[in-house]
């Protein structure tokens, strides 16, 4: 029996605490792929692909009887493998268009109850194929396209819970995007369980068992609908509820519940205030304006540079190691697969920047809001007056904020390009901290932005739409991967090059931020000088009639 919303608000701390635990240890987890590849390969996943001449030996598995089972690694492993990583990833992006529809005409309960059984799914299917990976190795593909997909459900369901908490509402949203930009980590994790001694199948098998706990929490704590806003649910009248008697709460439990189901349903029903305003913004003219576009130019961008990077690292370190040695020695390839491992570490465990770089970002998106003029509704025929000295325009101020932001997220992305170039195993642990940030801001800055410049009832729409069409263009990394290890046989420093060079078309958008602010300056501009003449008019018509005003002695302040 889903709980009433009323229900649901009493128990908003434990069901926020353990979402971002969840997200943790169930969100975007594919995004470590590096050390979920190696266990793989030592698992035997399309080890049958590989042939003895053109292969090496891996003797790092673990098995329940406690023998050391060796399978034959290859290029073609690698390339399918990658494939599947490729497919996961994709779907981690690309369904929040479609979610977010979902989301808004059934609730957060029901999405959030088939992403977590999906994920769940995917465990039990790792499980299975690794009891017999020459025979069940195309299990994978499905298994981490589950991931992707019930991880993004919890992700995404996981963004509803602020607004339940007021004024700690960025706050918790803050926590919940950071959880889910963190949950790379968590593979890393599981792989020291693994290097310890713990079979890959009893991992997976509890880890499936988690997901359960995940499904009957939200089976439990979770309402049927969705979590109002403070704009249509006061939420401070809520607390003097839970003083009344059980049975009062019942009944006014239900009646709030029957109102948000009113307001939802409504607002299907009767004109709001943006149907009936004249200068209505259609959404053909945000989806084809520029910003909106050069926004796609580098959100796709900068995602297949990190996707790229998440999929090739481990060949990358490699290839550091090796110089490209087609026939290494055996102490060559111990030493690889132990530096590979030793990296891939390091990269896992730096994920948990994001919890602390995000609120970086938040707080350049933010500089001087505070000292902002709110955005209230003009009359037609009249100017706003400036009543307590100069004050900033909102919209001009978040769209200085954002061209700031991209700025120094590019800039780092530069920076991480450079990086990559450098032959260098110690100075890659640079490259995953810019990586880390890079991933972090991306993401605040084009949500910034799309809230700057774009109507409200065209933001969820947008960023779905962005999402998708950024996870299109990072399927390419696949090809690229396929160019890496194929015909320049692992060498990664011409795609490098020509990535980094990609990546200077991000100071696009930026650049034209800059121009559409001195627009937005120029009007501003004219705004106030038709004010002063307005206001000198009515001066002057004031005083033709004989009327002078009294200043009682003080000047005028100037606005």
């Amino acid at each position: 029996m889903a709980p009433s919303l009323l229900q649901a608000y009493r128990r908003r701390w434990w069901m926020a605490v353990t979402a971002v635990i969840e997200n943790l240890l169930c969100s975007a987890v594919l995004l470590g792929w590096g050390s979920l590849l190696i266990m793989l390969k030592r698992e035997g996943f399309y080890s049958h692909l590989c042939s003895v001449n053109d292969s090496v030996v891996l003797s790092l598995g673990n098995s329940s009887g406690g023998e050391v089972e060796e399978w034959l690694s290859c290029v073609d492993q690698e390339e399918m493998l990658n494939l599947g990583f490729t497919i996961g990833s994709f779907l981690l992006s690309a369904t929040t268009l479609p979610l977010g529809i979902l989301m808004d005409r059934f609730g957060p309960r029901p999405i959030r109850l088939v992403g977590s059984s999906c994920f769940g799914l995917s465990c039990i299917m790792m499980a299975v194929s690794a009891y017999d990976p020459s025979m069940l190795s195309a299990l994978i593909f499905l298994a981490l396209s589950l991931n992707g997909f019930g991880g993004i459900c919890l992700t995404f369901t996981s963004l509803t819970l602020p607004n339940m908490f007021g004024a700690l509402s960025s706050t918790v949203m803050s926590l919940m995007i950071g959880s889910y930009a963190s949950s790379a980590v968590t593979f890393p994790g599981v792989k020291l369980i693994y290097d310890a001694g713990v079979s890959f199948q009893l991992i997976m098998w509890m880890w499936a068992g988690l997901a359960g706990f995940v499904f009957f929490n939200c089976f439990l704590n979770w309402p049927t609908e969705g979590f109002p806003t403070p704009d249509e649910v006061d939420y401070s009248k809520i607390l003097t509820l839970q003083e009344l008697p059980s049975s009062d709460q019942k009944g006014v439990g239900e009646r709030l519940s029957q109102k948000n189901g009113d307001v939802r349903h409504s607002t299907e029903k009767l004109p709001t205030e943006s149907d009936t305003a004249p200068n209505t913004v259609p959404f053909r003219r945000s989806v084809f304006s520029p910003i909106f576009l050069w926004s796609l130019v580098t959100m796709g961008m900068s995602q297949l540079r990190i996707i790229f990077f998440m999929g090739a690292m481990n060949k990358m370190l490699e290839f550091m190691v090796t110089h490209g040695e087609t026939h290494p020695s055996e102490q060559l390839v111990i030493q690889t697969e132990e530096k590979v491992s030793f990296y891939s570490s390091i990269f896992g465990t730096l994920q948990l920047l994001c919890l602390a770089t995000c609120p970086l970002i938040g707080y350049i998106m933010d500089w001087k809001m505070k000292e902002c003029e709110e955005e209230k509704p003009v009359p037609p025929g009249t100017e706003q007056r400036q009543t307590s000295g100069p004050k900033r325009d909102r919209k001009i101020q978040k769209v200085t904020n954002a061209m700031r932001a991209f700025i120094l997220t590019n800039m780092l992305l530069l920076i991480f390009g450079c990086c990559c170039l450098i032959d260098n195993l110690p100075l890659q642990v640079l490259t995953f901290i810019l990586h880390t940030m890079v991933r972090g801001f991306i993401h605040s800055c084009c949500g910034g932005l799309y809230a700057a410049v774009y109507p409200s009832n065209h933001f969820g729409t947008l960023t779905g739409l962005q999402s998708m069409i950024s996870a299109v263009i990072a399927l390419l990394q696949q090809p690229l991967f396929i160019a890496m290890v194929g015909p320049l046989q692992g060498d990664p420093y011409w795609i490098n090059l020509g990535l980094l060079i990609l990546s200077l078309a991000g100071f696009l958008l930026p650049g034209y931020l800059y121009y559409h602010r001195r627009h937005l300056l120029r009007e501003k501009q004219a705004r106030d000088k038709r004010a002063v003449g307005q206001e000198m008019l009515a001066l002057n018509h004031t005083e033709a009639n004989g009327y002078k005003p009294h200043s009682n002695g003080l000047a005028a302040v100037e606005a």
